[in-house]
């Protein structure tokens, strides 16, 4: 994909989304790593169709694991996830409850139209699923921001542990 638009997603580009604002301080101020990219296909897939790959980074911020933003289609379309590397999952959001599905190599998600949604690396190496989205659909970042997703995934001994924080605006911890 020579044409393909490569999103880099700094540490700094999480600031108001994880618990920790004194460790991801830390973090950006020690080079402020990429935490993930985004290698979207020129065009899209097919006719309406769009396709791009995800790479989320091992790593934390304190003890929160790497993860992307998250969003919500504004069109309220469905979305597919193929994971092609590593461990990591999905964090899944309807506003009053919170889902988590863990992903491997060849696990497939599907994302329900109007859900919020957020990948999470938990593994030892970087984590990298291919998405299948409709053109256009929008992605919405900030009602994430404002509401947060409901749960937050942490490093736990030598794994990770789902921890739910309620909707109650972007609870912490």
């Amino acid at each position: 994909m020579t044409d393909a638009r490569v999103d880099e997603i700094r540490a700094s580009d999480l600031r108001g989304l994880v618990a920790d604002p004194r460790a991801l301080d830390a973090l950006v101020a020690h080079g402020d790593p990429v935490v993930y990219r985004v290698v979207t296909a020129p065009g899209g897939l097919a006719d309406g169709v769009g396709l791009a790959v995800t790479t989320i980074e091992r790593g934390s911020v304190g003890d929160e694991l790497f993860m992307t933003r998250g969003h919500v289609h504004r069109d309220a379309s469905a979305e597919t996830y193929v994971c092609t590397e590593g461990v990591g999952g999905l964090l899944l959001s309807d506003g009053a409850r919170a889902e988590w599905i863990e992903l491997r190599p060849g696990d497939v998600a599907s994302i329900p139209g109007g859900r919020a949604h957020r990948t999470v690396n938990v593994g030892r190496e970087r984590f990298s699923f291919l998405a299948v989205f409709e053109l256009g659909a929008g992605n919405d970042y900030e009602t994430v921001a404002k509401r947060g997703m409901g749960a937050r995934v942490l490093r736990s001994g030598d794994g990770y542990r789902v921890v739910d924080t309620g909707h109650a605006g972007r609870a912490t911890g």
